[in-house]
């Protein structure tokens, strides 16, 4: 069966199975899907209509339904959790990772939730406790509470055996972590560390005590760049006084990352990384008149400070044909400067100690662009409707609008940033406006001034 889904992917499995469906031939795609890992699949009912998920998932092989259900977006989750069986729902969660289940969990009904732990034995509904009680994008609440444990006064060849005699440990694991008698971190032993050396060497005679463990309260955003700076593939969870909580692993992080992602792409059109594609057209709809409604308010700002030159326009037409141009190149530039600011605070690269020196350097980019500019459309503008004045007005209004554009664009994401809001999902909006009704005041202005 991986051989069939192999073959079809050069093909789009999205036809294929289309395909499959329409002719009815149910068993080939139940063979397709079941033979991609469980990521593909949630990838794939994302990717149908309502209509043909609901058949889909039926067809999925019931050991994989909690994987999928973990990898597709919220509001199909929701939706097809409303439609299984409480004991399909339990079934689905055995065998996931702490962590998963942690945040599978808070999509379940009250009533499930209980249900659920009371399925569970003691430690592992304490484990389960112990992660549910950090915020969802934090390290606590990314962790997974299956580590494996040693202690420094041992011997390596005594953790061999032990580790023999476990058959098995978790995956990802590359490095055992060390602890005192209370379970408080000491530092890590290396696989390879463990099976290079001397077997009768002590723990505490090869363990690593450079890696710093990271605190349960941090931010996802923290734990993937500790993870992209450190070259890590898993790194210990220890709460306030130092006790292990547990670990977090490579494949969280790039989760997070993939997450922050899409966050920032949808944010920039208002729009939630977790909405489905192929939601109710009514629910759509909603979710974006919100956005449209504020796009509305910006651009009727911008509308008012045109008007308000009326009798200008009406006398130079000219200033009609040129007076977006103005707007555009302030709202581009601006966009690259809101783009590098928001970039920096993401990365944990910008604070108050070189803010200042950003905003200016970014403002000066923005001057010097707009006078190479200025003096291209003013030789344009001016050979264009043979009048150099309009030239002239066009260039000071390019000069005006490109410096307020840098500068909104370097203080706009800072300060969102400071008041709580998310700068990728307001920062284009305020940009917007401030570059329109810049841009608009000053050419307009500037022509009223010394045209008329």
């Amino acid at each position: 069966m991986q051989q069939t889904a192999k073959q079809e992917k050069p093909l789009s499995l999205i036809q294929a199975l289309a395909e499959a469906l329409e002719s009815g031939t149910v068993q080939r795609a139940r063979a397709m899907l079941n033979a991609l890992h469980p990521a593909e699949i949630a990838h794939l009912l994302e990717s149908f209509p309502p209509a043909q998920r609901k058949l889909l998932w039926e067809l999925v092989d019931p050991e994989y339904d909690g994987e999928v259900l973990l990898h597709v977006n919220d509001d199909l989750r929701n939706v097809i959790i409303g439609d299984m069986d409480p004991k399909e729902l339990i079934a689905a969660t055995e065998g996931m990772d702490m962590d998963d289940l942690a945040d599978f969990l808070q999509d379940l009904p009250a009533t499930l939730i209980g249900e659920v732990l009371q399925s569970m034995d003691k430690q592992n509904r304490q484990r389960l406790e112990a992660v549910m009680s950090y915020p969802e994008d934090s390290a606590g609440g990314l962790m997974n509470t299956d580590t494996i444990t040693v202690r420094a006064d041992v011997s390596l060849d005594v953790v061999l055996r032990y580790l023999r005699l476990r058959g098995e440990i978790p995956e990802l694991t590359d490095k055992l972590i060390v602890v005192n008698r209370y379970d408080r971190y000491v530092g890590i032993l290396p696989l390879s560390q463990l099976l290079t050396n001397d077997p009768n060497l002590s723990v505490a005679k090869v363990l690593d005590a450079s890696l710093e463990p990271i605190q349960a309260d941090s931010s996802a955003t923290e734990v993937a760049k500790l993870f992209q700076d450190r070259d890590l593939v898993s790194a210990p969870v220890v709460d306030e006084q130092g006790q292990l909580l547990g670990r977090i692993t490579i494949d969280d992080v790039v989760d997070v990352i993939r997450d922050e992602a899409e966050r920032s792409l949808m944010h920039m059109a208002g729009l939630d990384e977790e909405t489905d594609m192929f939601a109710p057209i009514f629910t759509n709809a909603r979710r974006r008149a919100v956005w449209l409604g504020i796009s509305l308010i910006s651009a009727l700002t911008a509308a008012s400070v045109v008007n308000i030159f009326e009798a200008t326009i009406q006398q130079i037409v000219a200033l009609a044909v040129l007076m977006p141009i103005v707007a555009s190149m302030g709202g581009i530039a601006g966009q690259q400067t809101l783009t590098v600011v928001i970039r920096g605070l993401a990365l944990g690269q910008i604070g108050s100690a070189n803010a200042r020196s950003l905003i200016l350097r970014e403002t000066a980019v923005g001057v010097l662009n707009g006078m190479l500019w200025a003096a291209v459309i003013g030789a344009v503008a001016a050979t264009w409707f043979h009048n150099p004045r309009i030239g002239l007005i066009i260039g000071c209004a390019m000069v005006i609008n490109l410096f307020f554009g840098a500068f909104a664009g370097s203080i706009i994401p800072l300060f969102l940033r400071k008041v709580g809001v998310d700068p990728a999902l307001a920062g284009g909006m305020m940009l917007t406006t401030v570059t329109d009704v810049i841009g608009f005041m000053a050419f307009l202005g500037l022509a009223t001034i010394f045209l008329l």
